[in-house]
């Protein structure tokens, strides 16, 4: 039985509701895209959600503690994990996937096996850069756990880097976060923004974190459903697009800085952030992070058609700013849940697949729902002080939409 030490369940009770109406309450706390009226295409699934594919369950752990200065090892603390599971944590059944990099500046385990077997066993969890090796052991666990005939395993577990906000070389996240994202993933609404793996990530210089949207395509498209979680850490402010507007050209303050009478003792940091309230000194590191981008469908698509998919993901990307750069981490991956009993060795598998002739309105899809994930994970986020009081704003909401309406986008 998995226990966790008073602080270490304390933090994850405070930000992992269990229940339906907990996680509910908890993705609603802010406004998304369409809540705002943004107008973005698509018809999107009831709950605008990865878990609006079917089996698709999402948890989170979130650490967040201490304030101050920063001493490696104590904090403070901005960090967390998400877990996705693609069939739920009751199924071993694994689904078809495949992956792209559009720069591989980033970590994403697991991604041999899937590109020479086109399958993916078990979740998928995301994370801050220095805990990847941690959680990858804490999933082998967890599966052991679950299935005392399992003999190998070769867990996915992506990253973005939270170094500005975290104390990342405390290595805060423990194998506990990591089955606490894993026991409390669940269907329904996805908590979105500070949370989890996004807790302390950074998005076009306005906090970011974890954002989701799905489609749903008309009855004469096939019906499907395509559902993206990204884990948003990348982006220049300049850059940053809504709906076709140029708002980080509109939104020049407000850009990370130190509160506080003196600079963060990180030399990294140091002469790139300047005092709240005073003018930027220069494009800071967080304009040079990187993104995790899930996709998840009911459509019946084989590896090399979900490796497609998920090179679209890099279109919606670029539809909100996302460049690429040569420091970004920008890693993305595919499934479906089509198909079950693929895997099974003990039988001859019997498969559909959509044709190639039939995928662009999936390829349209994915573009949509990376695009709106990315601004939702944007409109959820919170201001967030952390490490050395460095403070990364929120976008703000009204800000956002008079300059949308000035543009004649609202």
């Amino acid at each position: 039985m998995l226990t966790l030490s008073v602080k270490e369940d304390r933090i994850a009770r405070a930000a992992n509701p269990t229940t339906a109406s907990g996680v509910a309450k908890h993705a609603a706390s802010r406004a998304r895209a369409r809540d705002l009226g943004i107008p973005l295409p698509g018809t999107p699934g009831p709950l605008n959600a990865i878990t609006d594919v079917a089996g698709v369950e999402v948890g989170h752990a979130t650490l967040i503690e201490g304030d101050g200065r920063l001493i490696v090892g104590k904090g403070p603390v901005r960090t967390g994990v998400t877990a996705i599971l693609p069939r739920g944590k009751e199924s071993q059944d694994p689904v078809f996937a495949g992956c792209a990099v559009l720069n591989g500046n980033g970590e994403m385990t697991g991604t041999a096996w899937i590109e020479e077997s086109g399958f993916l066993s078990g979740p998928i969890m995301i994370t801050n850069t220095h805990s990847v090796g941690v959680v990858r052991d804490a999933v082998v666990a967890w599966l052991a756990l679950r299935n005392p005939r399992l003999t190998w395993a070769l867990p996915v577990v992506a990253e973005t880097f939270d170094g500005i906000l975290n104390d990342i070389n405390g290595f805060h996240v423990k194998k506990e976060h990591a089955f606490a994202a894993l026991d409390n993933a669940c269907s329904g609404p996805v908590a979105e923004g500070n949370a989890g793996g996004g807790t302390a990530m950074i998005c076009h210089e306005f906090k970011g974190g974890i954002g989701t949207s799905s489609r749903v395509l008309g009855p004469s498209q096939g019906g499907h459903t395509v559902g993206v979680l990204c884990q948003c850490n990348h982006g220049r402010r300049r850059d940053l697009t809504i709906a076709g507007v140029a708002v980080g050209s509109e939104i020049r303050e407000l850009m990370p800085c130190y509160d506080g009478d003196s600079p963060p003792e990180r030399e990294w940091l140091r002469d790139m952030l300047p005092r709240c309230g005073e003018a930027a000194k220069s494009e800071t590191p967080a304009g040079r992070g990187s993104i995790i981008v899930v996709v998840a469908t009911d459509a019946p698509l084989l590896p090399h058609q979900l490796k497609r998919l998920a090179r679209r993901t890099a279109l919606g990307l670029a539809l909100v700013g996302g460049r690429g750069h040569n420091d970004s981490g920008d890693l993305m991956i595919a499934f479906s849940v089509a198909n079950p009993g693929a895997a099974d060795p003990a039988r001859k598998a019997r498969l559909t697949m959509l044709s190639n002739e039939s995928i662009d309105a999936l390829f349209v899809a994915t573009i949509e729902a990376t695009e709106e994930a990315i601004v939702n994970a944007m409109l959820a986020a919170e201001t967030m002080t952390g490490a050395d009081r460095v403070c990364v704003h929120a976008l703000p909401h009204h800000r956002l939409v008079e300059i949308l309406k000035r543009y004649n986008r609202l």
